[in-house]
This record gives C-alpha cells, sequence and structure tokens, in this order.
C-alpha cells in the first residue's frame, strides 16, 4: 500500500540540526499524523489516504527513522515539540493526529504550542499510577536487553508476548526461529523511502524510556487549549484504557469514544484505520 500510494516529500531542519523528513498527499486544511514506536511513516499510508480527499496530510518519520535524522544523546519528549514545531510552522496546519507514542507526543505539544487547534489521539499510554506500569517497566528492561545484544527476533517475540495472549503458549524455540525469517523477507522486501521492521524495534527502547518518564507529569496537561478528540479501541489493554480515562479528567476541552471491534493497533495500515479516519473527519468538522 505505502510503495503505491503516491505522495511528495520534504524536510524541516529541528532547532538542534535534526533533520525530519515526511510525505505529503492530498490538499484541504492541513493535519500532522504521528506514528506510534515501532513504525515509521510507511505505516500511516492508508491513513493518510482516507484523509487526503479533504485535508493535506503530513506524515513524518519521527526521529531515530527512515528520512529523519537520529535521536540524539538528550532525547526528550521536548525534542519531539520541537520536531513537530517546525514541520506545523512550514505547512501552517493546526491539526495534529497520533497513535501511540505519537498521540503522547501530539498531546505533550499541545501544552506549549497554541498553533496546535485540534488534537486526535488514539490510545497514548502516560504514567499515572495505573495498574499494570510495574509490569510495564519490566518489559521495557527486557527490551534494553535484547536491543544491547542485538537480539532483534527475540525482542519481537517478547513484545508480541506481551501484546497478544494467544501467542504466550507457543514456545520461543517455535517463535524466535520463525520470526527472524519473517524479519529477513521484510528486508529484502522494503522498497524505496520504506524502513525495514528490525531497524525500528532498536529505536522503541530509547522512545518507552522517554514514555515512561512522564510519571507524576499527568496535571501538566490541565494547560492544553486545544480541543482533544481521544480514541481508544474496545479491545485494547486496560493499562491504556486506565491511562486514556486519567487524560480525559484533566484535559480542559476533551472527549473520549470507544471504537468497537478495534485494539493498539488499528491505526496502523496493518490494522483498521478507516473508523478512526471516519472520527477524525467528524471531529475536524466540527460534527
Amino acid at each position: 500500500m505505502s510503495s503505491k500510494q503516491k505522495y511528495t516529500k520534504g524536510f524541516v531542519t529541528s532547532e538542534d540540526g535534526t533533520i525530519v523528513g515526511y510525505r505529503q498527499m492530498g490538499s484541504g486544511p492541513g493535519i500532522v499524523l504521528l506514528h506510534g514506536g515501532v513504525n515509521a511513516s510507511q505505516n500511516l499510508m492508508k491513513m493518510g489516504k482516507l484523509l487526503s480527499d479533504e485535508f493535506t496530510v503530513y506524515i513524518p518519520d519521527r526521529r531515530g527513522r527512515g528520512m529523519s535524522g537520529p535521536f540524539g544523546s538528550d532525547y526528550s519528549i521536548e525534542k519531539e515539540d520541537e520536531d513537530l514545531n517546525v514541520l506545523l510552522n512550514k505547512t501552517g496546519a493546526h491539526y495534529v493526529f497520533g497513535t501511540a507514542d505519537g498521540a503522547l507526543f501530539a498531546l505533550h505539544a499541545a501544552i506549549s504550542l497554541p498553533s496546535i487547534h485540534k488534537v486526535i489521539a488514539y490510545e497514548p499510554l502516560i504514567f499515572a499510577g495505573q495498574p499494570g506500569l510495574d509490569e510495564f517497566k519490566v518489559t521495557i528492561k527486557h527490551l534494553d536487553k535484547n536491543i544491547a545484544d542485538n537480539n532483534i527476533a527475540k525482542a519481537t517475540v517478547e513484545i508480541t508476548k506481551d501484546s497478544a495472549a494467544p501467542v504466550r503458549a507457543i514456545p520461543d524455540l517455535v517463535l524466535v526461529p520463525l520470526v527472524k525469517l519473517i524479519l529477513w523477507i521484510n528486508q529484502r522486501n522494503v522498497k524505496g523511502d520504506e524502513v525495514p521492521y528490525q531497524d525500528l524495534i532498536p529505536v522503541l527502547g530509547p522512545e518507552l524510556h522517554v514514555v515512561e518518564k512522564t510519571e507524576g507529569t499527568i496535571d501538566e496537561y490541565k494547560a492544553v487549549s486545544a480541543k482533544v478528540l481521544l480514541l481508544e479501541g474496545s479491545k485494547t489493554q486496560s493499562l491504556l484504557k486506565d491511562s486514556m480515562t486519567k487524560l480525559y479528567n484533566v484535559l480542559p476541552c476533551s472527549n473520549l469514544v470507544e471504537l468497537k471491534g478495534l485494539n493498539h493497533d488499528s491505526a496502523q495500515d496493518y490494522g483498521k484505520p478507516e473508523p478512526i479516519a471516519n472520527e477524525i473527519k467528524r471531529f475536524l468538522k466540527g460534527k
């Protein structure tokens, strides 16, 4: 899908000199789409196409991926703010959609960037004392070790087991070789600006540490002046649902909508982005 969908490319330079590359398609008011952790701009192309009939869509490769530069030694959530800010300044866009970590970064940027008028956030995770955070911190530690050992296949298996219950019963002796084969095939099949999956797993580690540092910051989101639509799937994990509820309770101007049958991956190309795109259009058109 991503290799066939027509788009143009652009680049901006963030405050610290980091290049941020993005894909552009469509026409109309501008909206920036921020992908999640183990993803790049290629994974939001279906969403971009669904919105491009009414909006000019900008899909950046966030730091550490594809057309964009590395995280840098002082990577933080504020760096994500800066990257989004320069993109908004260049494009004149006032709307931002984000999924997973991208949703968190969209909301955080809206604290300090008045140019953001509306935010649509699909299942951001913020550390706000909800049950399940200790287990998630263990997942991050395991990910760190696997990345340090350059064991991308094992890292992929453990992340999948943490998010997909049916997979947990399958022994690693079966899953790890299978995942290695899948990664090899994926790397051989990537085209153009696409990023192979094995290059996306390592960037998840630094990003999750930034998410982990949101602990104790929930009240900061009271300062968001933008209108916010919080979206969650009915099949998502309780950890994320609790995060959504806590954000809804502090955001000054927000609405929370549950979409039946969707899960945490639904916004991406390999999910079901159509219902999410419909909610985005309804919200941005004031309906």
